[in-house]
């Protein structure tokens, strides 16, 4: 297990080591390929939402179909040609193929996310959940922090660092094609194991009383026929959703997650090009991308860290939580909008990205908490999948060419609207949902007075008759 455990953990950071370049990807494009801000903006980075929205129900399903390691490997190859093209691609449709492979590896991340957890048994899924997020943690810590080191120290052009990275991911490469093959999975194999499961039993039965095997098996097989699709685990998960939308919680933390990934994804696309043109420096080693990546990396694990010991009452207070942290984020958008400073720029995307993986844990919590494995991780997959839909219609609309085609600047303000509107709706909930808990509060210490008052009622009145409740007189 251990072993399965340290080579899922450095697949992982190996794959997020490998991004040296992404740092400073825009200048990138500007620099080497001489693409305009225009172009990058409204033809290129779009392509990514796209593609990710149109691969992430078929690689969802047929990760576990397949038992994870075939994707694993399709990732590793994704990763590959996106560094190929970087390389040695010159044209605009081949960046745009670059960012179709780039949504195929983010989508197929449900892949690494699960795997190690159908290779070890259940008692170690908190330990090997946190090596996991480590790593990840760790790999895009160093690699920001190397990249940095490359351009600012080492005057590494940027064509190099893309090199490097595509060394790093074919290594990466090689190690997917080392990791071992699950023998089970959480959907669909574990059905196909329970039915052989089934049918051994079946077997044996039939030897123990052959004289029952002709009519019992006869009438097993049309069961099974009229109803093996309708008892499958994958099915009887799809029903469970429309429970989820019933209990409060579930509903309150997965609409969280829907709606403010999907602003928060899309500043993290668009960020880079707004730091270009706040500072659009003529020397690369002024450029402080990498570092800021890696700050705001330590500050999301510290606060991801810290949400752990947060104690509150979360049937009560979560809207309230939730719309002042979405405030909040929305102060900061609008100040990343506005300034002209790009240190100002840099704190304001960093504590951005605090305050989201701030409450990242506490919906995982949240939603895990009241659900299965296997529902958890199709709800999951539904809330990421209806955000990609979200951000993918107000690409369309806000950055493609083919709708309003806004500029950077521009887009940030729509993102500051966006969370304005979040938080409004958020507060507006939360004021509500506080009134009604203090009024049914106040209404049920008034029925308890009542109560008590009523209690104690008739033994006043039998005290000021000067009789008892047996009739006897006090007096003697």
């Amino acid at each position: 297990m251990r072993y399965v455990v340290f080579l899922n953990c450095k697949a992982l950071w190996v794959n997020e080591f490998a991004k040296l370049i992404n740092v400073n990807m825009c200048k990138s494009w500007d620099c080497t390929n001489n693409f305009t801000r225009e172009q990058v903006t409204n033809e290129i980075i779009p392509v990514l939402s796209y593609s990710y929205m149109s691969v992430l129900v078929p690689v969802f399903l047929l990760t576990d179909y397949l038992r994870y390691k075939p994707v694993l490997i399709l990732q590793s190859l994704s990763h590959v040609s996106i560094w190929l093209l970087l390389l040695l691609g010159t044209s605009l449709l081949e960046m745009q193929f670059m960012e179709f492979f780039y949504g195929i590896t983010m989508a197929a991340r449900v892949a690494y996310s699960s795997y190690i957890f159908s290779l070890v048994p259940a008692t170690v899924y908190q330990r090997v959940a946190s090596y996991s997020r480590s790593s990840v943690l760790m790999g895009v810590f160093t690699s920001s922090v190397l990249g940095q080191i490359c351009v600012s120290l080492g005057g590494i052009s940027y064509r190099k660092l893309s090199a490097v990275s595509l060394g790093l991911v074919t290594f990466g490469l090689l190690l997917s094609f080392c990791l071992p093959w699950p023998k089970r999975s959480l959907f669909f194999n574990q059905a196909r194991l329970d039915e052989k499961r089934k049918e051994a039993a079946q077997s044996e039965l039939a030897r123990m009383k052959p004289e029952e095997k002709d009519g019992s098996m006869a009438a097993q097989g049309s069961n099974h026929k009229s109803s093996s699709w309708t008892n499958s685990v994958f099915i009887q998960m799809l029903k469970e959703l429309k429970n989820v939308v019933k209990v409060p919680s579930l509903r309150l933390w997965s609409l969280w997650w829907v709606f403010n990934s999907t602003g928060y994804y899309l500043v993290v696309f668009y960020v880079h090009i707004l730091w270009n043109e706040v500072y659009p420096a003529t020397e690369k080693i002024h450029v402080y991308n990498g570092a800021v990546e890696s700050a705001s990396t330590l500050l999301g694990a510290i606060t991801s860290f810290a949400a752990g010991y947060v104690k509150i009452r979360w049937n009560l207070w979560s809207e309230l939580v939730i719309g002042l942290i979405t405030a909040a984020q929305a102060g900061l958008l609008l100040l990343m909008g506005i300034t002209d400073n790009i240190w100002v720029c840099y704190v304001a995307y960093a504590l951005f990205r605090g305050f989201y993986q701030f409450l990242v844990p506490i919906a995982i919590f949240q939603i895990a908490s009241s659900l299965t494995k296997e529902l958890c991780a199709l709800v999951f997959g539904v809330n990421t999948f209806l955000g990609t839909v979200l951000k993918t219609i107000i690409t369309i609309i806000v950055v493609d060419k083919r709708g309003l085609a806004l500029n950077v600047h521009s887009q940030f303000s729509v993102y500051f609207l966006y969370f304005t509107l979040l938080t409004v709706i958020y507060l507006g909930c939360s004021a509500f949902i506080i009134t009604c808990h203090y009024r049914n509060q106040r209404a049920e210490e008034e029925t308890t007075e009542v109560a008590i008052a009523t209690e104690l009622s008739p033994m006043t009145a039998a005290a000021s008759d000067g009789t008892t409740a047996n009739g006897t007189s006090i007096k003697t």
